[in-house]
């Protein structure tokens, strides 16, 4: 399928006028693997640094006699600012590698330190030729160096200073450790211990050493790395605390006003369209205003979700930019869940590959019904869950009270099963918004009987599906939650509910869940299915026991859906297992924050914030 595409134009300048420069001078880059090589350069030499400071053996040279002329405390202070250098190229050898401009004015200052104090302290020429050597090529090749930071939060101040503390700690023992012969006595792993902390705060430990040229030079030594070690630490966590704070990405109200806007006039194009309004996401317009593009930066990778909102012709605007946001700061650029017509405009504009992730389920509901053999099984199962006397409702959430709306979330937050809520491309993440009035939610009931939990409150419900808009005819699943002690096929009821009761709101089509590999696991089972795609077919069945690949297709399935192929449109294949895991991460399978006591516990109320519902879709 083709769609032809024009390059949007407009009178109004872009908001951005030096992103054409910059793509500009990206496109013009002669040699894209030169900051990949500088960077593991810059992390060996660091390594090199880190050794030579701490391992006495690695520090002979034969001019080494020159050193002795030299004050102890000058080649001791020496030793322990090689330690520092050596750390921070390797804390800035990543940044190097994705052209980070702060990180190589930073190696443009410790390379030329280091190399001084080679020199000063070993006379080690060797080494300080090479680090001189990379430096020159930095400088010669700096407009390599073009990338901007990454947002940032003060979160990045703890971790620092956990980080470099634990590390600060294991070096120190290792420091205190490699020169038994000159300390006095047997100290224990304790005093090591005990040594190396309090020598971080510059304070002496319980350790002595012989009263002697080599002790003094040992002693000075150790204390001079152990307190660099912890001035490093400080000074850097200090930094990160005290330096501005960028904000974590947001869709602010007038953004929220303008993709409103365009989902009012394009929606109905793309069953993901109204997840762009998701409060924790950025949103990108194109020079006209005509499209826009949201999107979450994770571990390094700027991640879109679904096709671009708003009109076809204006897509172009809004890639382009969205390329050159990412080359600025040098992130990589995904787009995860878009369409077949998406992708295809992806690639042809971006210049990106496609990879086909899945299948999203929509249902026709004009033709919908549960006669046939083919519905027999949904038939029975919905007819004895409704025995059991299950009963459901299907209302637009501007229906719902205040009190209703506050219940549902609360059922649903408690009902989650995990301490963290999943979603990205295919979930709201909030229930019971102002804004969202033109949702749709269909709940389950049952009274409970004397003596069950529930029965003094009178609360009755027993499940949750909520659905987004799709243009002015159509709605997307974006929760499915249900209580654990229901009944099974619950799911099922709720769902032929929907969809025999939608046609009286005006929907004709209802996007269900998104079904992963759904075509390999369907072709995998057929007969004459080959040894590659049996074996592939077996691995998704295995990865089902943690992730609901299988089960969820065969859900969707009984339903009898038309199957709507969606896309990850990528640079390269080696980037695939980078974005593969900021997927995971955006989606709350990988979470790697703060541990649960020091977190903000989530709020599930209504006001003065929208209750954080998640969108996990609980199909089993």
């Amino acid at each position: 399928m083709s769609v032809p595409v024009s390059v949007e134009s407009s009178p109004e300048q872009p908001r951005r006028r030096g992103l054409q420069t910059l793509r500009n001078q990206a496109a013009a880059v002669p040699r894209a693997w030169l900051p990949g090589a500088v960077g593991y350069a810059c992390l060996l030499i660091g390594l090199l640094d880190i050794a030579s400071a701490i391992f006495p053996k690695l520090r002979h040279a034969k001019m080494r006699s020159w050193t002795g002329q030299l004050p102890g405390g000058t080649t001791s202070l020496a030793a322990a600012g090689t330690l520092m250098v050596g750390i921070m190229l390797v804390l800035l050898a990543h940044a190097l590698r994705r052209r980070k401009q702060r990180a190589w004015r930073a190696v443009c200052v410790l390379l030329p330190v280091g190399s001084a104090l080679h020199i000063l302290r070993w006379h080690q020429v060797g080494p300080a030729l090479v680090s001189l050597a990379l430096f020159a090529v930095i400088v010669v090749h700096r407009r390599e160096f073009y990338a901007k930071a990454d947002p940032r939060t003060r979160w990045r101040a703890a971790g620092s200073l956990v980080g470099l503390g634990t590390l600060s700690v294991l070096l120190g023992l290792l420091i205190v450790s490699v020169h038994p012969s000159s300390e006095v006595g047997h100290p224990t792993f304790i005093d090591r211990l005990q040594h190396v902390v309090l020598g971080l705060f510059a304070i002496e430990g319980p350790i002595h050493y012989h009263n002697n040229r080599v002790g003094d030079l040992v002693g000075d030594l150790v204390y001079y790395s152990l307190a660099s070690l912890g001035l490093l630490t400080a000074v850097t966590s200090a930094y990160l605390a005290l330096r501005p704070e960028k904000p974590e990405p947001e869709l602010t109200a007038e953004d929220e006003t303008k993709v409103r806007g365009l989902l009012e006039r394009h929606g109905a194009r793309d069953s993901l369209g109204y997840f762009a309004l998701r409060r924790d996401k950025s949103v990108l317009f194109s020079p006209t205003g005509k499209a826009a593009i949201s999107y979450r930066v994770i571990s390094g990778v700027m991640l879109a979700s679904g096709d671009p909102v708003g009109d076809v012709e204006a897509w172009p605007g809004a890639i382009k930019l969205f390329m050159a946001e990412a080359r600025e700061h040098a992130w990589v650029p995904a787009v995860v869940g878009c369409s077949e017509v998406g992708g295809e405009v992806w690639t042809r504009e971006a210049g990106l590959d496609a990879l086909e992730l899945g299948d999203e389920a929509i249902v026709d509901t004009s033709t919908f019904s549960l006669s046939g053999r083919a519905m027999r099984n949904v038939r029975q199962m919905v007819k004895r869950i409704e025995r059991n006397g299950y009963s459901c409702q299907v209302r637009r959430v501007s229906e719902l009270t205040m009190e209703e709306k506050r219940r549902v979330a609360d059922a649903a937050a408690r009902w989650r099963g995990t301490d963290t809520e999943r979603g990205f491309s295919m979930a709201l993440g909030r229930f019971g918004d102002p804004g969202d009035d033109n949702c749709v939610v269909v709940t389950a009931h049952k009274a409970p009987e004397e003596g069950e939990p529930g029965f003094a409150t009178g609360d009755d419900l027993k499940a949750v599906l909520h659905f987004v808009p799709w243009g002015a005819d159509g709605i997307s699943l974006e929760l499915m939650r249900r209580d654990r002690a229901a009944d099974p096929g619950l799911n099922e009821l709720l769902i032929v509910a929907a969809l025999q009761a939608v046609p009286a709101l005006g929907v004709n089509r209802v996007s269900l869940n998104f079904a992963m590999f759904r075509s390999a696991l369907a072709r995998g089972e057929r007969i004459g299915a080959g040894p590659v795609l049996r074996a592939w077919r077996g691995l998704l069945v295995f990865s089902s026991r943690w992730f609901q690949i299988e089960s969820l297709y065969k859900f969707n399935a009984k339903f009898q859906p038309e199957w709507e192929p969606r896309f990850l449109v990528y640079p390269q294949t080696r980037d695939l297992p980078r974005i593969g895991f900021a997927v995971m991460q955006a989606e709350a399978f990988i979470t790697l924050g703060m541990p649960k006591f020091g977190r903000k516990r989530q709020r599930q109320g209504l006001m003065p914030e929208p209750a954080k519902v998640g969108a996990v879709t609980e199909a089993a």
